[in-house]
């Protein structure tokens, strides 16, 4: 399992000739939480498009690098296009805040977790009260619902069941989860 946030920094490199072609700089989703690729640095500081590759260009996800298939994978787009994204996005999910449909916020989005080789589902949130509750009580981490419809990510909340409240765990606990 990998936090995105891991990623954000990561040079990403093609696979055939050694090319670093960027580094990320943000991931980008659809409404179903559905990862649908990197967005990467760019020079350029008010530019009208950013540089992405989708995420069934990246060919592996490791600790230290992001491998793509080709030069070609890297393509321009319209910030616009990229609605829903982690940092830089219309939306962003960054310190977007939880609730339950019960109206109970459980927390602010602080990263998400997935399994790069096993499809692009985010599968668990990372979830903070703040600095000074992170120190005092650590954070928190809620396993994603199995149907992604039972999760409402919308532009100023994420929704998700009333059950999820109960199944909040320590970050720590999380971490060695198969």
């Amino acid at each position: 399992m990998i936090k995105l946030q891991q990623l954000i920094g990561l040079p990403v490199i093609v696979i055939h000739s050694g090319k670093q072609v960027g580094t990320v700089k943000d991931c980008w989703f659809d409404e179903n939480w559905k990862l649908n690729g990197v967005v990467l640095e760019y020079g350029k500081w008010f530019a009208a498009k950013v540089r992405i590759v989708a995420w069934s260009d990246v060919l592996t996800c490791g600790e230290d690098v992001v491998i793509i298939a080709s030069e070609e994978a890297v393509m321009m787009m319209k910030p616009k296009e990229v609605s829903r994204a982690f940092y830089t996005g219309v939306v962003k999910l960054k310190n977007m805040p939880v609730v339950t449909v019960h109206g109970d916020q459980l927390g602010l989005l602080s990263d998400v977790y997935f399994y790069p080789l096993q499809g692009t589902q985010i599968v668990g949130y990372e979830l903070t009260d703040g600095f000074v509750s992170d120190l005092m009580e650590g954070r928190k981490w809620l396993k994603a619902p199995s149907d992604p419809d039972m999760v409402l990510l919308g532009e100023d909340a994420i929704i998700v069941p009333a059950v999820s409240e109960a199944e909040l765990e320590p970050v720590a606990a999380s971490n060695f989860r198969e």
